[in-house]
């Protein structure tokens, strides 16, 4: 059985959490946000994958009667925006952590960018 969206996140929100849990009360409170935002992401872009490869990244269109064309699709579209975005988010999240654990965080990052080609 496929797990909804808001069951997707509180998955992710909870695996986030996980790599924050010896943090500090004071730095945590200001990670969780982060970690909300994070997760909401991921997911949506998982979603957004999923009808990229099953419609391709081009979408038609008619404007008037007579006047068709192409364009980039709307999902492609968000995803090109929500991927900077959730880069961003990650680095943010990676710098608050010991020196020692920010290389596996990475390593996430780039095995989830990687999966998107």
């Amino acid at each position: 059985m496929e797990l909804s969206k808001d069951e997707r996140i509180k998955k992710e929100i909870k695996r986030l959490k996980k790599l924050y849990k010896n943090l500090p009360k004071d730095k945590l409170s200001a990670v969780t946000s982060l970690i909300q935002n994070a997760a909401f992401m991921s997911v949506t872009l998982e979603d957004l994958q999923k009808a990229i490869n099953e419609n391709g990244c081009i979408s038609t269109y008619q404007n008037g009667e007579n006047q068709w064309g192409t364009k980039k699709s709307p999902e492609a579209d968000v995803y090109n925006t929500m991927i900077k975005n959730y880069s961003a988010i990650i680095k943010q999240l990676t710098d608050m952590l010991p020196k020692e654990e920010q290389s596996s965080v990475k390593d996430e990052l780039i095995d989830f960018i990687k999966a998107a080609k």
